[in-house]
């Protein structure tokens, strides 16, 4: 089990930390952790949180977007936080604008932002 990404469910929210130490074989553990989680726990929406990522590919990039699929998909309105500004400018350079993919300012605005849609 991969030590590069927590999951933790807070008030029927998931969150999701990613760890700067996060390989490719990890991202695809957390993905299959992330849809059975949310699954058996009925979380009401997920945030992930990328803080630590300092540096990302396209790799990375299709990744975060199928974590929020696996959010839509499942009932569960997802959003990215902690997104460094070195990290948005090399997705935007990789042709990687993620627009199916919510945001918001940190962490505390994600869970204002679900908190009022539910």
């Amino acid at each position: 089990m991969s030590q590069s990404a927590g999951l933790y469910l807070v008030d029927e929210i998931m969150l999701v930390a990613i760890d700067e130490d996060i390989n490719d074989s990890d991202i695809v553990d957390l993905q299959d952790r992330l849809a059975q989680r949310v699954h058996d726990t009925g979380a009401r929406g997920i945030v992930i949180d990328v803080s630590a990522l300092e540096i990302v590919d396209t790799f990375v990039g299709r990744i975060i977007a199928q974590l929020a699929g696996i959010g839509t998909l499942l009932d569960s309105p997802t959003y990215l936080v902690g997104m460094r500004p070195a990290v948005a400018m090399t997705l935007v350079e990789l042709g990687m604008t993620l627009p199916t993919v919510r945001t918001a300012r940190n962490l505390q605005h994600a869970l204002e932002r679900l908190r009022a849609t539910q």
